[in-house]
């Protein structure tokens, strides 16, 4: 089968690979019908990600069609169509009990698939844990609808969770990509008096304004003009963009006593300047998503009250799936999200 590989630091290439098997009784294995290319692949490439194996299928982004189960396997049959879950887990250590799943101790815990073992780039996946990792996609939701569930969008609902956004607060998103706009989905939900998101660059700025009209787009040039008449800043500033100065940017526009939730991946390390920033009393967060709250975004999917399907804006064949990844990494045609078709 067809599989999109890590072969070397900055190397990626389509390769030839062996149908997966059951390994554990608590494996699946999943057709994969749909998969998207996320930025974290692009930092594995970049060798951002030290803990990424060389010679393992990239991709944690996908849906599919249950195609075999282990004999623990009692959450999904085969033929259901389902969400995978970016993190594996176990479900019963201290981590997952408290729903740090992000944390779970089990050797294959945590963010595994697509980056220590074979992801779902390819047609066919092996999902560990399976009874945790897959959730059914309801009958009435695409897979286009969904295929964002298991990472960027459950990366989005559990940003906007942990950031103990208030009705009525100002938040503030640093960075107009798909995490951001995952973020901002799932923000609304909480019943923000105002949403803000900055952004650099120009054809993002529009497809904020052509999608999102009751969003309040902005640049970093003008964001601190704007939040002049909000309380001295926003009341929970949620940092997307992982570029040079958002970091900075972030805890700048953050009034005192707010919350700054950091869901960007740096490719270098930040610094956290106390003598300059002491005084503002600010929360920061900031971590790997814990992605267990993928059945209740399809419920909420289902009610018609997320929609991440205009993020897509291209679909390849897995064929052409190099070509896409050039397309995604150059920000070539206004790309958001690519589909790629299998």
């Amino acid at each position: 089968m067809l599989a999109y590989t890590y072969v070397s630091h900055s190397h990626f290439a389509l390769t030839d690979k062996s149908k997966p098997v059951i390994l554990r009784p608590t494996d699946a294995i999943v057709r994969v019908t749909m998969s998207s290319i996320c930025s974290s692949d692009l930092h594995i490439k970049h060798g951002s990600v030290p803990r990424a194996v060389p010679g393992i299928t990239v991709g944690h982004e996908m849906v599919g069609v249950v195609e075999e189960v282990g004999t623990a396997v009692t959450a999904v049959r085969p033929g259901d169509r389902v969400t995978v879950n970016v993190e594996t887990f176990c479900g019963e250590c201290f981590f997952c009990q408290h729903g740090w799943v992000n944390n779970c101790t089990d050797p294959d815990g945590g963010w595994a698939l697509g980056c220590r073992i074979d992801g779902g780039q390819t047609e066919y996946v092996r999902v560990p844990m399976a009874n945790q990792g897959l959730n059914r996609i309801p009958d009435g939701v695409t897979d286009e609808a969904a295929l964002f569930v298991g990472d960027v969008l459950a990366t989005g609902y559990w940003a906007a969770r942990i950031s103990e956004i208030q009705p009525g607060d100002t938040v503030l998103i640093l960075g107009a990509g798909p995490t951001g706009l995952c973020t901002m989905l799932c923000a609304r939900l909480h019943n923000p008096g105002k949403l803000i998101i900055c952004e650099r660059d120009a054809e993002r700025r529009a497809f904020v304004e052509a999608h999102y009209p009751d969003v309040t787009i902005t640049t970093p040039e003008n964001v601190q003009s704007i939040l002049r008449n909000e309380r001295g800043g926003a009341d929970v500033v949620i940092e997307c963009a992982g570029s040079e100065d958002t970091f900075r940017m972030a805890w700048e526009c953050a009034r005192p006593n707010a919350v700054v939730t950091v869901v960007a991946l740096y490719d270098a390390p930040q610094t956290l300047p106390l003598p300059d920033m002491y005084g503002k009393n600010l929360t920061f967060k900031t971590g790997g998503v814990d992605g267990c709250d993928c059945a209740e975004i399809l419920r909420l999917i289902e009610a018609g009250r997320i929609d991440t399907t205009p993020l897509i804006t291209h679909r390849y064949p897995l064929a052409k799936i190099e070509e896409a990844y050039r397309l995604f990494e150059e920000r070539r045609d206004g790309v958001m999200k690519i589909a790629i078709v299998n």
